[in-house]
C-alpha cells in the first residue's frame, strides 16, 4: 500500500480538488483526505503507478509537488536536517565572504560544490581560506542581520518532537551558526565544522576533521544505533550533493528546493512547498501541527 500526497506552496495555495480527483480516478485511489485546504490533499494507493514521474513531471508545470510512499511506517522518529539553504534561507560562508569583500567569488565555488562538481572539502578549504583575517565578531553580525530560517520550519520541528521524534541539525557549514540555529528551532543536537580563530580574527581554517557527505551518513549511523532505531526510521532534508549519501541512507530522503543534479539522484523531491510539506508526506493534518517554539 502506497499514499500519494499532493502539496503546493503555502503562500498561494491553489490545488485544485478536480485536479486531485482526476489523478486519484485515473490512478484508482482511495478517497482523497484533504490535509489542508487549497494545499495538500492525500490518497492511498495499491500499487506504485508506472507513470509515476510522467505525472510528477505535468504536476511540476502547475506548481504542484507529488510524492508517493509507503504507506507502512509513514511517520518518522527521527528528523536528520542539514542548515544551509535547507533550515535556513541561506549559506552562511556566502554571507560571511560578503562581509569579508569576497562574495561574488566565495558564492561561485559553493554552488559548484553544492551542485556535485567540486569536491566538497577542498571547496570548503578553499572558501575558508579567503576569510582569513576576517573578525571574529562579524560572525554574530551575520547571525542577526542576515540569516533567516527557511518558512515552516519551526512547525516542523515543534510537531515532530510533540509526536516524539528526535532531531539533530548535520551541517558541512559552521558550529557558530548550527548552535544558534540548532538553539532557536529547537534541534536535540547539532555537528558542523569550527571555523578557527586566532587572536580574535578568522585564521582561514577549520578544525579537522572536516564534516562532509561521509560525516553526514556516519551521524545518521551513530544517532540511530544511540536511540535504538533503524535507518527507516528517519527523515532526512536537504538540498546539496553533500547531503546525498544521508538522504539515500535515510528511510525517507527529501530534496528540498535542491540543485537539479541533487533532486534527479531522490524520490522525494519538494520544490514549490515548505518545510511543512515534510509533516503533510507523513499524514499529519494541518490541524496536527503543534505551535512553533
Amino acid at each position: 500500500m502506497y499514499i500519494a500526497t499532493l502539496l503546493t506552496s503555502p503562500a498561494t495555495p491553489t490545488l485544485d480538488p478536480a485536479l486531485v480527483e482526476s489523478l486519484r480516478n485515473a490512478w484508482g485511489g482511495g478517497d482523497a483526505d484533504w490535509l489542508a485546504v487549497d494545499e495538500a490533499a492525500a490518497f492511498t494507493l495499491d500499487t506504485m503507478p508506472d507513470n509515476r514521474w510522467d505525472v510528477w513531471a505535468d504536476l511540476q508545470n502547475m506548481g504542484v509537488d507529488l510524492v508517493i510512499l509507503p504507506a507502512e511506517g509513514q511517520r518518522k522518529k527521527m528528523l536528520l536536517a542539514d542548515m544551509d539553504s535547507t533550515m535556513i534561507q541561506q549559506e552562511c560562508i556566502d554571507e560571511l565572504a560578503d562581509e569579508a569583500g569576497v562574495g561574488d567569488r566565495v558564492k561561485d565555488i559553493t554552488a559548484r560544490a553544492m551542485n556535485g562538481e567540486l569536491d566538497f572539502e577542498g571547496a570548503l578549504t578553499e572558501r575558508v581560506g579567503l576569510l582569513e583575517g576576517l573578525d571574529e565578531s562579524v560572525i554574530d553580525k551575520v547571525l542577526h542581520e542576515r540569516i533567516t530560517f527557511m518558512p515552516g520550519g519551526a512547525t516542523l520541528l515543534a510537531t515532530m518532537k510533540a509526536n516524539g521524534a528526535y532531531a539533530a541539525l548535520v551541517s558541512g557549514g559552521f558550529t557558530a551558526f548550527t548552535t544558534k540555529v540548532a538553539g532557536e528551532l529547537g534541534f536535540d543536537e547539532n555537528r558542523a565544522n569550527t571555523l578557527l580563530v586566532e587572536g580574535g580574527k578568522l585564521n582561514g581554517d577549520v578544525q579537522r576533521p572536516i564534516l562532509g557527505r561521509e560525516a553526514k551518513i556516519q551521524a545518521l549511523k551513530e544517532i540511530t544505533e544511540r536511540l535504538g532505531l533503524g535507518h527507516d526510521d528517519v527523515m532526512a532534508v536537504g538540498d546539496g550533493a553533500n547531503d546525498l549519501g544521508m538522504l539515500h541512507l535515510a528511510g525517507a530522503g527529501v530534496a528540498l528546493h535542491a540543485k537539479p543534479s541533487v533532486a534527479a539522484e531522490c524520490d522525494i523531491r519538494i520544490n514549490f512547498g515548505d518545510l511543512t510539506a515534510l509533516l503533510y508526506i507523513q499524514g499529519y493534518n494541518k490541524s496536527d501541527f503543534a505551535q512553533a517554539l
